[in-house]
């Protein structure tokens, strides 16, 4: 009973950081406080820690000497070529599922399109990401060919513990984000040739990198993909 008391509780330390991280509330190099949380959480140091082990392990928290746990510093070259090999691999998998593409597939990518219309009016950053996550999964969730899913699903998991889009926002870019997907849409909804629709999803990801290397003049604000 002690040990499912535990793991409960280093889960829910887990579940607390990572959403702090990915979110932006903790930001790169920012120092993890052990004891702070221990208060935050009502709980004792020992899940805290071991929670704080598993993020260290999937890249989003590094050990400093002298410091401690950090939030692990934003490598923005390996943000690029990460992001820049995922437009290839989704816009090809894309291309490949066309046919999937079924009525009631092309309201869900609408809906989801409009909920996050809705998120951004209201500032919901979060929610924005994650139904932005929910959109392109459905894009090339039916693609025949496995091995490529993986390695985009692989792919996403390092954008994740890169961790930038959590950082800041950048509400131009969401707003261009959600009209590309609304061109991505029209395109399957008239099963468009496959190299249309390869060069739309994959511009439309090369266009966030774009908006990086804009946001370096603007430190304040960061992109959505």
């Amino acid at each position: 009973m002690n040990n499912i008391k535990q793991v409960s509780k280093k889960q829910k330390a887990y579940d607390y950081m990572k959403s702090k991280i990915m979110e932006g509330f903790y930001v790169p190099g920012q120092r993890i406080v052990i004891n702070q949380l221990v208060k935050e959480l009502a709980t004792s140091a020992i899940p805290i820690r071991e929670a704080v082990r598993q993020l260290e392990a999937e890249g989003l928290i590094e050990y400093q000497q002298n410091i401690g746990p950090v939030v692990t510093p934003i490598d923005e070259s390996k943000y690029i070529d990460t992001l820049s090999t995922l437009a290839v691999l989704e816009g090809y998998a894309t291309a490949l599922s066309k046919t999937t593409f079924t009525d009631e597939k092309i309201k869900i990518l609408t809906d989801l399109n409009q909920e996050m219309k809705g998120a951004l009016a209201e500032f919901e950053f979060g929610k924005f990401g994650e139904l932005n996550r929910e959109f392109h999964d459905l894009t090339y969730d039916n693609c025949p060919n496995q091995y490529l899913i993986e390695s985009i699903r692989k792919t996403w998991m390092q954008l994740d513990s890169i961790r930038l889009t959590g950082s800041t926002f950048n509400p131009k870019r969401a707003k261009e984000s959600i009209d590309e997907h609304e061109h991505i849409i029209q395109l399957l909804r008239e099963d468009a040739d496959s190299q249309l629709i390869e060069i739309a999803v994959r511009s439309h990801k090369l266009n966030t990198v774009k908006s990086f290397h804009e946001r370096k003049t603007q430190p304040n604000g960061t992109t959505f993909i």
